[in-house]
């Protein structure tokens, strides 16, 4: 059946999340540094020399002392939690784990890019991308919110405040804007909802003439095919930049091979 639009006090409340916690950048000096690199933190020279790029997934669960922690899961528990009973485990931790991804990629294309010896942990990649799905999901369905503009203006504000925060030192800005923009196009894929006024067919009387309404309307079909065509592109551009110049040397004979 269509989702009827839900309370005003819901949505407000729906969309005034607490910011995630910044990822941080580890320098080498502290005492937990090699176990961090040990259990999976993300470093340019094990990611792209020694393709242990299981690091851009285990890093997430990695936090740079207690506090980082704490207030990791304190974000998760009311950003992930809300979502996770509208849409589902199955969707949400996907969508986690896809959104952490394009930020884990984005963090090792700059920590590359800057010749940098730090390494990066934190969640704070995925928990962007569950702010990102929430906008795109806020535009996707838009039919079915009441008071709309103040829901998205609201979102806004809490998204700027929230990237704001990687211009603070050995705070890791391209985690966080990697894993938003993952996370704001996985929202056009992952949390589609029918439009309001749709009737499923199972729902209807036998012998009842009910001119029914599409599931989804044109415009969701639209991002959905927009937004996998990016992923697909964002996901293998940067892995191709990030294995580029080890694949030349690799196969640097072809070079020389007669054309």
């Amino acid at each position: 059946m269509g989702k009827k639009p839900p309370h005003l006090s819901d949505v407000e409340a729906a969309r005034y999340p607490p910011p995630p916690p910044p990822t941080f950048h580890v320098p080498q000096p502290r005492l937990w540094f090699p176990w961090l690199r040990l259990l999976g933190a993300i470093e340019k020279d094990l990611v792209v020399d020694q393709n242990e790029v299981w690091r851009l997934f285990s890093c997430m669960f990695l936090h740079a002392g207690v506090v980082h922690l704490l207030a990791n899961m304190f974000s998760l528990l009311f950003i992930g939690v809300r979502l996770e009973k509208e849409f589902g485990f199955l969707r949400i931790g996907f969508l986690y784990m896809l959104s952490g991804f394009g930020g884990s990629l984005m963090s090792i294309l700059h920590l590359k890019e800057s010749a940098s010896k730090k390494v990066s942990v934190g969640a704070s990649g995925a928990l962007f991308g569950l702010l990102g799905a929430m906008l795109s999901e806020l535009l996707t369905n838009w039919s079915i919110y009441a008071n709309k503009c103040a829901a998205l203006a609201s979102l806004l504000i809490i998204v700027g405040l929230n990237l704001a925060v990687g211009f603070l030192p050995r705070v890791d800005s391209s985690a966080h804007i990697g894993g938003f923009l993952a996370g704001f196009f996985l929202g056009f894929v992952l949390l589609m909802r029918p439009q309001y006024g749709y009737v499923n067919r199972k729902y209807i009387p036998p012998g009842y003439d009910v001119k029914r309404k599409s599931k989804y309307k044109c415009c969701q079909y639209f991002f959905l095919v927009m937004s996998v065509i990016v992923l697909l592109v964002g996901y293998a551009y940067g892995l191709a930049k990030l294995y580029k110049e080890k694949s030349q040397a690799k196969f640097r004979f072809l070079d020389s091979y007669p054309r």
